[in-house]
């Protein structure tokens, strides 16, 4: 029987590896940042991200911390629970630079405990983009609350800042542990909100 499925596919917008054409995982298990998303975020960030430590917390194809990697940042850290995401990922990363990535495969929740340390010993902060899967995915439905948690825990000093990708309609709190929101941007049924330490 002849496979039909078809391959989704994206391409790195900008930068050194601009026009590379990243993998996507099945539709059914990540979802994937919509272009004018990615734009607008680097837009924002354009210089700012240039030698930073980027921190992809559902990390999916890896689509944003390439493009983080693409246009100047120094390491990117990709945390990833499902499997056929992490081989997409890892294919992914190695078309771009490999040894400026490190990938932490299973729980994000858990691992974060490690990239937090790392950063520490390093005396490093990073940007964390947190791109939750959608809370009305079956299982996820208590998704946000520890993520909002997980935001919450991290160390200030290992902060840069912090962006939320997530449904237009949640409600995210003005402030989460030491971290206030400093701007929300909608995308249709997306929105990103920003936050940093006060």
């Amino acid at each position: 029987m002849k496979n039909n499925n078809k391959k989704f596919t994206k391409k790195i917008i900008s930068g050194k590896f601009k026009g590379k054409v990243l993998k996507l995982p099945s539709k059914t298990t990540t979802r994937s940042s919509k272009t004018i998303v990615l734009e607008s975020f680097f837009n924002t960030l354009q210089f700012d991200i240039i030698d930073a430590n980027f921190v992809e917390v559902f990390s999916g194809s890896g689509s944003i911390g390439l493009e983080a990697l693409s246009r100047g940042a120094k390491s990117i850290y990709f945390m990833e629970k499902d499997r056929d995401a992490l081989k997409v990922l890892k294919e992914n990363i190695s078309q771009t630079e490999p040894s400026a990535c490190s990938v932490y495969g299973g729980n994000s929740f858990e691992n974060i405990n490690a990239v937090v340390s790392k950063l520490k010993k390093m005396n490093e902060d990073a940007y964390f983009y947190v791109d939750p899967p959608f809370s009305i995915r079956e299982g996820m439905e208590k998704i946000y609350d520890k993520t909002m948690n997980l935001i919450k825990s991290l160390p200030v000093e290992v902060v840069r800042m912090i962006i939320i990708e997530h449904m237009t309609g949640l409600e995210i709190d003005e402030q989460l542990g030491a971290f206030s929101i400093i701007k929300t941007k909608k995308f249709g049924n997306t929105s990103l909100t920003y936050l940093t330490a006060d």
